[in-house]
C-alpha cells in the first residue's frame, strides 16, 4: 500500500496504481489479462474519504480493491458480459435491485457518448434501470494528468420493498444515498491527460475494473452496513469486550466511535507491517492522524481512557491470516508500535486538557489551533473541554489558522510538470551494475518547476546511472550532448523509468544527438561501499541481538550509511561493540560478495531476506556475502568483496520511532577520517588538562570540584537572598492604600529574583523587582 516509485501518491488509492506503466506504454505487460485483489487507502488528495469514515457507513480509509484488467487485449463488449455475469450468475444478486450508469458524453472536452457500453447493457438489463452519467460521475481520472477513461458503474440498491415502490432505484443513483451504492465500476482507459488538459488516445484500449470486497459482502449477505458483515462484526465485538460499551448500529457518537475503530484499526495495521511508521511528515503524518483520529473517538465517545488499539492487532491477524500474512508475521513490532504511539497521544491529550482546565477566558482560534497544530490536541475535543467550562471556542478563527497552514504545505509541496517531449522510440535499460559510462539517446524529456526552481528530467535508451532505492541515493555525473555537458545532480525512478535532474538544458542544444553518459565513479564507490556495509551490519544486528531484527529503512549516500531496524530497547554499547568487532572481522576476512539472479523461491530457499513492502518479480537479484552470515534480496550497487571496506565504524545508535532504532556508521576512508577526528578531539581534551597520565581520573575529580563548588555557590546565594528579604520587607510603602514593593536589586541569578518575588507577594500585595 506504501507507494515507492510514484512521487505523485504517498499510498495505493487504485487497483490500478500497480499498473499505471502498461497503460501508459512504459513496460510491457507479462499477461494481457489479470485479476486481483489490492489494499487500496484513501486518505489523502484527490481521493480521500477520511471524514466521512465512521460517519456513513460504507467509505472506509483501507479498503480491498477486486478487479480484472485487460491490457489491450478485451474491450467494453466483454468487461460488461463478464462483470454482469459474477454478480447475477455466480453471487445470484437480484437484477431487479442493480442498476447501471453509462456516460453520457461531454461536448466541451469533444468526448462521445459510451454508445457500445449502451448497446451491450441493453442486452443484460432493463432500459429504466440505465442511467446517464455525465464527466464528473462517469469519466473517470485518477489525477489532475495520466490515464483515464469514461467508465460505465454497477449501483444496487438495497431499501426495503416499501422504500423502493415509493421511490424508484435510478432517482438515488450518485446521490450519496447509505442504501444506494455502487459497488463495480468498469474504467474504459482511452486516453492520457496531459498538462495543458488536453487528452490524448493511449497507445492501446485497456480496461480497468473495480469492486469493493467490504461492500460486495455487504450485499451478499443482506446486510444494511458494510460494518454488519463478517469483515468487521469480530472487531466491533471485541471493542465492547474492552469498553464495557454496546454498539447500537446508530449514528450517535459512541456508535461512529465504534466504526470508526474497526475501520481505522485495518489502515494503521497494514500500513506500519508494508513498512510506513507513524511520523511528523508525509505518509508518516497521514498515519500518525488516522490513528489518532482513532484514539480521539475511543477516549471521547467510549471512554476509555489507555492504550485500545493495540489490543485488536492479534484479532486482526489472526482474521487476515490465509490472505495478507503480512501482519501476523510482524504482529509483535506492528502492537508495540502502535500501543507506544497510543501512548504518547494520550499523554498529549492529558497535557492538553490540563491546559484547558486552567483556562478562565474563551478559546480563540489561534489558541486552539495550537493546541492542535503543536500538542495534536483535537479540535472537537478543545470544543466538549471548553463547553463544560462554559466556555466558547472560535471555529471560524480555527478554521482560518488550519487554511493558512494548508496554504503554505500547498504552496511548498506544488511540483509543476509539463508534458513529456518524446526524442526517440524506445525503452530504458539500466546498465550501470557493469558500467560507469556508455553513448546512448535520449528517450524524452521535460521540463519541472519545484518551489520556485525550473529544471529538467530526462529519460536515456540506456542509462549507467543507478535511480535511487531501496535507500541508496540516485548517481551524479554528467552528459555530454554535443559540445554541451549537463551535470546529473540526481537521478530517480518514477513508474518505473528512471530519470536524470539536470537543471538547464542550453538553447542551441540538438537532444536527437548522441548523449555520453558518465557517472561520478568516486561517489558510486563510497556508495557502494556504504550500501555492502549496511548488509554487514544488518546481519551482525540479528546475531546480536536476535532474528527480531529487521530493516525498517536506510539511507546509503557516498558520505555515510544509516540504517534503521526494529528493536525495542536501547542497544547497548557492549552490544555496539559486538556488532563492529563483527563487521570487521567479516571486512578482513575478504568475503567475496556474490551477486546472482534466480528465481525468488530459489532466493527464499536459500535464506535470503526480504523487504516488507519492496516489490520483488519472480527473477530477483541476489546479494551473498558468505552463504553462513548475510544473502538479501537487493537491487543495489555493491564493491567486488568486504576487503574492500577497508574498516567500519558505528558513530550513533537512536530511536527513531516507537519500536524502531537507527544507527549511523561509516566505512572505509570515511570511517578513518571518523577515528582520527575523535582521536584529535581526545588530544585537545587532554591539552587541556595538561596532559595527565590517569585523564578520566583527573576528569571525575574536575567534576566533583565543580559539583562542590556550585553548592556553595548556591549556599551563598540562599543566604544572600534571606538578607535582601529582610531589607526590603523593612522598605515596604502603602501607595493609595496598597503596600507595595519595589527596587532594583545586584542579583546575577533570575531564578533566585523569581524565587524571592514569591516569597514577598507574602508580604506586600504588588512586588516589583528588577536585576542588575
Amino acid at each position: 500500500m506504501v507507494i515507492k516509485n510514484d512521487p505523485t501518491l504517498l499510498f495505493t488509492n487504485a487497483g490500478m496504481n500497480q499498473f499505471k506503466d502498461y497503460f501508459l506504454g512504459n513496460r510491457v505487460p507479462e499477461f494481457p489479462r489479470v485479476a486481483d485483489t489490492q489494499k487500496c487507502l484513501r486518505v489523502s488528495g484527490k481521493h480521500n474519504d477520511l471524514e466521512e469514515v465512521g460517519v456513513d457507513t460504507y467509505h472506509h480509509t483501507m479498503f480491498e480493491m477486486l478487479g480484472n484488467w485487460s491490457f489491450g487485449d478485451y474491450f467494453k463488449a466483454e468487461a460488461i458480459a463478464w462483470s454482469w455475469e459474477l454478480l447475477t450468475d455466480v453471487y445470484k444478486l437480484d437484477k431487479n435491485r442493480l442498476y447501471v450508469t453509462v456516460f453520457e458524453g461531454d461536448k466541451k472536452e469533444g468526448l462521445p457518448p459510451s454508445h457500445i457500453a449502451l448497446r451491450e447493457w441493453q442486452k443484460l438489463i432493463a432500459e429504466d434501470h440505465i442511467v446517464y452519467g455525465n464527466k464528473k460521475d462517469n469519466f473517470w481520472e485518477m489525477g489532475d494528468t495520466g490515464p483515464c477513461g469514461p467508465c460505465s458503474e454497477i449501483h444496487v440498491d438495497m431499501r426495503s420493498d416499501d422504500e423502493r415502490a415509493v421511490v424508484k432505484g435510478r432517482d438515488l443513483v450518485n446521490k450519496d444515498h447509505p442504501q444506494v451504492i455502487e459497488i463495480w465500476n468498469n474504467v474504459f482507459m482511452q486516453y492520457n491527460r496531459l498538462k495543458d488538459g488536453s487528452l490524448q488516445p493511449l497507445p492501446a484500449n485497456h480496461v480497468d475494473t473495480g469492486m469493493g470486497f467490504e461492500r460486495l459482502v455487504r450485499v451478499i449477505q443482506g446486510k444494511q452496513s458494510n460494518y454488519d458483515t463478517d469483515v468487521f462484526t469480530g472487531t466491533i465485538a471485541a471493542v465492547e469486550t474492552i469498553t464495557g460499551k454496546k454498539y447500537d448500529y446508530s449514528d450517535s457518537k459512541q456508535a461512529i466511535a465504534f466504526r470508526v475503530l474497526a475501520d481505522h484499526i485495518r489502515t494503521i495495521a497494514f500500513t506500519i507491517a508494508d513498512g510506513q511508521l507513524p511520523g511528523n511528515t508525509g505518509a508518516g503524518y497521514v498515519i500518525r492522524r488516522i490513528l489518532r483520529r482513532a484514539v480521539r473517538y475511543y477516549y471521547t465517545y467510549l471512554d476509555y481512557k489507555q492504550p485500545l488499539l493495540f489490543q485488536l492487532m492479534p484479532l486482526l491477524a489472526k482474521q487476515f491470516e490465509t490472505v495478507f500474512p503480512e501482519l501476523i508475521a510482524q504482529l509483535d513490532f506492528v502492537s508495540r508500535v502502535t500501543k507506544e504511539e497510543e501512548e504518547g497521544f494520550l499523554r498529549t491529550v492529558d497535557k492538553g486538557l490540563l491546559m484547558l482546565n486552567e483556562a478562565s477566558e474563551n478559546i480563540t482560534g489561534e489558541e486552539a489551533f495550537k493546541l492542535y497544530d503543536t500538542y495534536g490536541f483535537p479540535l472537537d475535543l478543545t470544543i466538549l473541554v471548553a463547553t463544560d467550562k462554559g466556555l466558547t471556542v472560535d471555529e471560524v478563527g480555527f478554521n482560518a489558522e488550519m487554511q493558512q497552514q494548508k496554504n503554505r504545505s500547498k504552496s511548498a509541496a506544488v511540483v509543476d510538470t509539463e508534458d513529456w517531449v518524446l526524442v526517440h522510440e524506445g525503452s530504458a535499460i539500466f546498465v550501470g551494475y557493469n558500467n560507469l559510462e556508455t553513448t546512448t539517446k535520449v528517450i524524452k524529456y521535460r521540463k519541472v518547476k519545484a518551489k520556485g526552481v525550473e529544471g529538467y528530467q530526462i529519460i536515456l535508451a540506456e542509462t549507467p546511472f543507478y535511480a535511487e532505492s531501496g535507500g541508496q541515493i540516485g548517481d551524479k555525473g554528467q552528459l555530454t550532448v554535443g559540445n554541451s555537458k549537463l551535470t546529473v545532480s540526481d537521478t530517480k525512478k518514477e513508474n518505473n523509468l528512471t530519470i536524470h535532474f539536470v537543471e538547464t538544458l542550453p538553447a542551441d542544444i540538438d537532444m536527437a544527438a548522441d548523449v555520453f553518459a558518465k557517472v561520478d565513479a568516486t561517489k558510486r564507490k563510497h556508495t557502494s561501499s556504504n550500501h555492502s556495509s549496511t548488509h554487514l551490519l544488518h546481519a551482525a544486528l540479528r546475531q546480536v541481538l536476535g532474528n527480531h531484527v529487521a530493516q525498517k529503512g536506510s539511507l546509503v549516500n557516498d558520505a555515510q550509511l544509516r540504517f534503521d531496524f526494529s528493536h525495542f530497547s536501547k542497544v547497548t554499547d557492549e552490544e555496539i561493540a559486538q556488532i563492529e568487532t563483527i563487521v570487521n572481522q567479516k571486512i578482513r576476512a575478504n568475503i567475496p560478495v556474490v551477486i546472482k539472479e534466480m528465481h525468488k523461491d530459489e532466493a527464499v530457499a536459500l535464506g535470503a531476506m526480504a523487504l516488507f513492502g519492496e516489490k520483488y518479480g519472480d527473477i530477483v537479484r541476489v546479494v551473498i556475502m558468505d552463504a553462513n552470515y548475510s544473502i538479501e534480496l537487493c537491487g543495489g550497487t555493491h564493491i567486488g568483496s568486504t576487503g574492500e571496506l577497508g574498516f567500519f565504524k558505528i558513530k550513533h545508535e537512536t530511536a527513531v520511532a516507537a519500536g524502531v532504532r537507527r544507527i549511523e556508521a561509516v566505512s572505509g576512508n570515511a570511517a578513518e577520517d571518523y577515528i582520527n577526528q575523535q582521536l584529535q578531539q581526545l588530544t585537545d581534551v587532554k591539552l587541556a588538562f595538561n596532559n595527565p597520565k590517569e585523564l578520566i581520573k583527573v576528569i571525575e575529580n574536575s567534576i566533583t570540584e565543580n559539583k562542590e563548588l556550585k553548592k556553595k555557590i548556591e549556599s551563598f546565594e540562599a543566604k544572600q537572598l534571606l538578607t535582601i528579604k529582610a531589607n526590603l520587607i523593612t522598605q515596604i510603602t502603602i501607595v493609595n492604600g496598597i503596600s507595595f514593593i519595589g527596587a532594583v536589586l545586584d542579583i546575577g541569578n533570575a531564578d533566585g529574583l523569581k524565587k524571592l518575588a514569591g516569597e514577598l507577594v507574602v508580604n506586600a500585595e504588588v512586588v516589583v523587582l528588577a536585576a542588575n
